[in-house]
């Protein structure tokens, strides 16, 4: 059997996603435990920390145990910390690992270029901004447990859990593991129920298909069970601006039409068979109602759900007209 390949002697870990941040120094500790199991771990905040002790707990022991070195919030360093840390990058000792966490901005940027240009290990963990890469995380999740998850099962998901990447993950994780690995659309509407079918997204969805009473049904189920009214607008907000740019689109392939549109196919693939019921003028309406109840429920009106209501309504009776 091969020697484990320990890690880069200094590793930069780059970016303001949290949970990818921990999941790569973890590996990276992961790593070094396995090539010494006896590794020894210390992690540090600059303020915790003089170039002095830094140096200490860089330089090798008598004994040249293992040892990973973390400086969590290095964008934080000082000037003399930073110098520090350069003088050891500059020549690193064996056996001992340095994993400098950067936010990935403009503060403390030069020593992220610096330790970059140095030749360390870069791990980047920008958030996931855009929904397409929100699912590839949900779909890597599901691999990773094992498992397999459907194009429509991914979107549901989505829209049931939102964008935090802990709670995608912790979901992700739970219906690998009740489902037996099979995760469908059936299977997340099943366990996430609550959240699925009484969220701003079921209320959207129900609006632009012109159903009046599963509409309203939403929404009050929504409200009762706490989702924000913001949220709820939001989403009947980015339906309507959805099919608005799908139908301008035209009929086009919605894998062609991704990267264009900004949206990931099977939204577009979903808002093109909707879209087939509006007409420019109702959708005009439609947008003016939703930006309406935008403002509306962030304090220009005096009842959030009544405002709600009504843009609902209003939605409902744009399909189709004009």
């Amino acid at each position: 059997m091969p020697a484990t390949k320990p890690p880069a002697p200094v590793q930069l870990v780059v970016g303001e996603e949290e949970l990818l941040v921990e999941r790569a120094v973890s590996e990276i500790l992961r790593a070094a435990r396995a090539v010494d199991p006896e590794a020894d771990i210390r992690r540090f905040r600059p303020a915790e920390l003089t170039p002095g002790e830094l140096v200490g707990h860089l330089s090798p022991s008598l004994f040249a145990e293992g040892r990973v070195v973390v400086i969590q919030g290095a964008h934080e360093a000082g000037k003399d910390l930073v110098a520090a840390i350069m003088a050891y990058v500059a020549e690193p000792a064996d056996g001992i690992v340095l994993v400098a966490v950067h936010a990935g901005g403009a503060r403390g940027k030069q020593l992220a270029d610096d330790l970059r240009k140095a030749g360390a290990a870069v791990t980047r963990c920008d958030r996931l901004t855009r929904a397409e890469e929100r699912a590839d995380f949900v779909r890597a999740e599901v691999r990773r447990a094992g498992g397999s998850i459907t194009a429509e099962a991914v979107g549901v998901l989505l829209e049931a859990v939102g964008s935090d990447l802990r709670e995608l993950a912790s979901a992700t994780n739970q219906l690998v593991s009740d489902t037996g690995g099979q995760v469908d659309g059936q299977a997340v509407r099943r366990y996430h129920r609550g959240r699925a079918e009484s969220s701003g997204f079921a209320v959207a969805d129900k609006a632009v298909a012109g159903d009046r009473a599963g509409a309203l049904e939403a929404l009050r189920w929504a409200l009762v069970l706490g989702v924000a009214p913001v949220l709820v607008a939001d989403a009947l907000a980015d339906a309507v601006r959805t099919l608005a740019k799908v139908g301008a689109a035209g009929r086009g392939d919605p894998n062609r039409l991704a990267g264009s549109l900004g949206m990931p196919p099977w939204k577009i693939r979903k808002a093109q068979g909707q879209v087939r019921a509006w007409r420019p003028a109702g959708l005009a309406t439609a947008i003016a109602a939703t930006a309406q109840v935008n403002a509306d429920v962030k304090g220009a009106a005096a009842d959030a759900g009544y405002a709600l209501e009504r843009a609902v309504l209003a939605v409902v009776d744009a399909r189709g007209t004009g």
